[in-house]
C-alpha cells in the first residue's frame, strides 16, 4: 500500500516544492507529498533504526516527503525517556525485549494484533506545535474507530484514546529538530494479556480494549491498516497552520 498527498500551502517558502498554479509572489505551491507505507511485521530494532534514517533524509533535504509507517511488531516493550521505571514493575521478568527509546511516556507493550503508525513530519511546516500535534493523532484515531462504530474518547490529562474507560490506542512522541518519530499503538486484535507484565503507562489498574473486543467481530491488522491508509489522506490537511508569506 502506498498513498501520496500533496498539500496546498499559503506563502512561499524554502521547504515548498512543485509547480507554482498562478506565479507571482506568494502564490500557492505544492509541498513534497506525505507517504504512507505498510511494512507488514517488523522487529522493533529494524523498525527504530528505519525511523532514523528517514528523519535525517527528510531533515536533511526538503524534497523528502512526510512519511507515515504503518507496521506490526514482533512482541516488544518500550519505555520512554524518564527516569522513573516503576511502570516496567522491574524488567528482569519481562517474556519479551525491553527498549528505552526517545519518546515521551511510561511502559507500553507492542506486538501481534497491534497496528503500529510512526509520523515522520516536519513540524516546522505545521506551525512547531507539539501540544497541537498530539491532539491531532488524538483526534484522528477518534474519528477513524468511528469508522468501526466504536464510540472513542480522550481523557483529560492522559494522552493516549479510550472507550470509556478502557484504552485502545496509546500514544507516545518523539521529535528531533521539529521532526516527528514513534507515533501510535492501536489495538485491533489478538492477546492482550503482555500488558499485565507491566503498568500501562503509568497508569494503575488500567483495562485494555481492542478493536475486535469492541466491535464483536474479527478483524486482521492489515484490514485495518489499509481502511487508515485512506482515511488519513483526508485528515492530514487538519493539522496544517499556514505560514506567514
Amino acid at each position: 500500500m502506498r498513498l501520496e498527498v500533496a498539500e496546498r500551502s499559503g506563502g512561499a517558502s524554502s521547504r515548498e516544492s512543485g509547480p507554482s498554479r498562478t506565479g507571482g509572489s506568494g502564490v500557492a505551491k505544492l509541498r513534497p507529498p506525505c507517504n504512507v507505507r505498510w511494512l507488514g511485521r517488523m522487529n522493533f530494532a529494524d523498525a527504530l533504526q528505519l525511523q532514523e534514517k528517514i528523519v535525517a533524509q527528510r531533515r536533511n533535504d526538503p524534497n523528502v516527503a512526510d512519511t507515515i509507517l504503518l507496521l506490526e511488531h514482533d512482541p516488544v516493550y518500550t519505555i520512554g525517556r524518564t527516569p522513573d521505571h516503576t511502570s516496567l514493575r522491574g524488567a528482569s521478568h519481562l517474556p519479551h525485549p525491553f527498549f528505552q527509546i526517545n519518546r515521551g511516556g511510561q511502559a507500553t507493550y507492542h506486538g501481534p494484533g497491534q497496528l503500529m503508525g510512526y509520523p515522520i513530519i516536519d513540524l516546522r511546516n505545521y506551525g512547531q506545535d507539539l501540544h497541537k500535534y498530539l491532539r491531532w493523532i488524538e483526534r484522528l484515531l477518534i474519528e477513524f474507530l468511528d469508522e468501526f462504530e466504536i464510540q472513542a474518547q480522550r481523557r483529560e490529562g492522559l494522552t493516549g484514546v479510550w472507550v470509556q474507560e478502557r484504552k485502545i490506542a496509546s500514544i507516545g512522541v518523539g521529535v528531533r529538530h521539529w521532526i516527528t518519530m514513534h507515533g501510535f499503538a492501536l489495538n485491533v486484535c489478538g492477546d492482550l494479556s503482555p500488558f499485565d507484565q507491566i503498568t500501562p503507562c503509568g497508569i494503575s489498574n488500567i483495562a485494555m480494549t481492542s478493536i475486535e473486543t469492541e466491535s464483536r467481530r474479527s478483524v486482521a491488522v492489515i484490514e485495518v491498516a489499509a481502511a487508515f491508509e485512506k482515511f488519513v489522506a483526508r485528515k492530514i490537511p487538519e493539522l496544517r497552520v499556514l505560514r506567514a508569506p
